[in-house]
């Protein structure tokens, strides 16, 4: 997988970010202008950026997003060049924030950005513990149909008996953590479904918080039923294997006399 960035021009004349919001994109042309101006309503006030991640997008996705740069210095465009799935695209937008805290969300409308704020609040707070890794959204009154919310509840209960993570809805795109915490992680495809368990597994405190849901704001899902049940099987045993094996302990701050 090749990937392109584009220059981000808010680098030497902005404020350097209080966190960063990572969208993985795919054929998401008719979201991209709606996502983009509620995220800036959600974080007005504060620094932060916005990296979309094209991810090999075969429709309009990236030109609207480059348009939409002109006047938002906040705004990058990262572009795989061709689809490497949410897991890689939601990696690169990782690899290429600046900010020490990321939140997630999807690129089709349903995570409302007005909950960014309550999830990256926990890890900016003054007080936030060092050892607090992730704030991890669930989802209340889901918009999806009913076939939909009966395989997410057979899935989230079957990951739960498991990998016994404490989350009731691991598959909600809304999501912040600390970045060098994410990157600490093994990576593999769909690991964004595991974030709870594996920043567990890996030593760091896990919160969660309520979100609301909406409906799709535009085009068709990436994904169906049966393609997120077979793959959520295989990668299940997987990242059972993973954790069993992951270092148990992180070390405490370096303290010099």
């Amino acid at each position: 997988m090749t990937l392109d960035q584009t220059p981000d021009p808010s680098a030497g004349t902005q404020p350097p970010p209080e966190f960063s919001v990572v969208v993985p994109m795919k054929n998401e042309e008719g979201n991209v202008a709606f996502l983009v101006d509620a995220i800036a309503e959600a974080c007005a006030g504060r620094p932060f950026e916005t990296i979309l991640v094209n991810d090999g997008s075969e429709d309009g996705t990236a030109g609207v997003i480059r348009a939409l740069q002109a006047d938002r210095p906040w705004l990058r465009l990262i572009e795989h060049a061709r689809s490497g799935g949410q897991s890689a695209a939601v990696h690169s937008g990782v690899h290429a924030a600046r900010a020490p805290v990321i939140c997630t969300l999807d690129g089709d409308g349903q995570n409302p950005p007005a909950e960014i704020p309550k999830l990256v609040g926990p890890l900016l707070a003054k007080d936030a513990p060092a050892t607090l890794g992730l704030v991890a959204g669930q989802r209340v009154a889901r918009k999806d149909t009913a076939s939909k919310r009966w395989a997410s509840t057979f899935a989230n209960g079957l990951r739960a008996r498991m990998l016994h993570d404490d989350t009731r809805d691991t598959g909600c795109g809304l999501k912040a953590f600390r970045r060098d915490g994410f990157l600490e992680l093994p990576f593999f495809n769909h690991m964004h479904r595991y974030l709870p368990a594996l920043f567990s597994a890996y030593g760091w405190e896990v919160a969660h918080c309520d979100v609301s849901h909406a409906e799709r704001h535009s085009g068709t899902s990436n994904y169906t039923n049966l393609h997120r049940a077979l793959v959520g099987i295989h990668d299940l045993f997987g990242v059972r294997w993973l954790i069993k094996r992951a270092k148990p302990v992180r070390p405490l701050p370096e303290e010099r006399p």
